[in-house]
């Protein structure tokens, strides 16, 4: 069976890349959020196995997001989906629950080998 994944950010462009860089490497994209707070109620009616989170979005933020899926479920596998120049928001984001993190612009191959550190 294939993992799934559900990917957060607020940018479409941003959603489409990253689900289609996962999707070629067979895993299965089960849902999107655009905001934290639709993140966290997707997180809970999906249970993917992977979460892509990017840190700014609305609503609730990416961090605040890690924070409320990881008391909701411990064992959750979120990856930190960052731009340039968020590395302290980064490290709070590893101390929320966050497993490993991307900088955008994205290169695939980082992607998906930061997705494998995740997935174990």
């Amino acid at each position: 069976m294939n993992n799934t994944v559900l990917v957060c950010d607020d940018a479409v462009f941003m959603r489409t890349m990253i689900g289609d860089i996962l999707t070629q490497a067979g895993l299965e994209v089960i849902g999107e959020a655009d905001s934290g707070t639709q993140a966290v109620e997707k997180y809970k009616a999906l249970r993917p196995d992977l979460v892509t989170m990017d840190i700014i979005m609305p609503e609730m933020g990416g961090i605040d997001a890690v924070r409320a899926i990881t008391t909701f479920d411990p064992q959750a596998r979120v990856l930190m989906c960052s731009a340039m120049g968020q590395q302290a928001l980064v490290a709070e984001a590893i101390q929320a629950g966050a497993k490993d993190f991307v900088v955008k612009p994205f290169q695939p191959s980082r992607v998906l080998e930061a997705v494998q550190r995740v997935l174990g």
